[in-house]
């Protein structure tokens, strides 16, 4: 009987356990995407690397514009402390960490990568420059 008491415990237990290990967040869903478009754009894509998201965002370019050379430019090197825009606004630090509620709304991630991209890189980003930014940002 103990057993059997047990074993339907578990069985509930595992029941309403399953549902939430399928259930993914708006940064889970955002690296989806990108993972998606970026496997469609390379089919030999096998997952995002923080490290390469690390040198993007160290690395300086020459084909944005000339004040804005590299994201630290305005971000700074430390994720985790903020920064400054060429105008002295202040913005927020960068990593998860820091910034806890940084990378929940798609539609403002975009708009700044948009934007962002185009001033450092003379262009928009890849979904695997994203992805591996993001990465890179979710991990500190």
């Amino acid at each position: 009987m103990k057993h059997r008491i047990g074993l339907r415990l578990s069985c509930i237990a595992l029941a309403l356990a399953l549902p939430l290990a399928g259930v993914a967040g708006p940064r889970e869903d955002q690296l989806a995407r990108l993972a998606s478009a970026a496997r469609a754009s390379d089919p030999a894509f096998a997952g995002f690397s923080a490290a390469r998201g690390k040198t993007l965002h160290t690395q300086v370019f020459a084909g944005g514009k000339a004040d804005t050379p590299a994201c630290t430019s305005c971000h700074g090197t430390d994720t985790r402390a903020g920064g400054r825009s060429p105008s002295g606004k202040a913005i927020e630090a960068m990593a998860l960490s820091a910034s806890p509620s940084r990378y929940t709304d798609p539609a403002k991630v975009e708009k700044w990568f948009r934007r962002n991209c185009n001033e450092v890189l003379g262009r928009e980003c890849t979904a695997l420059e994203k992805g591996d930014w993001l990465t890179f940002m979710f991990g500190q």
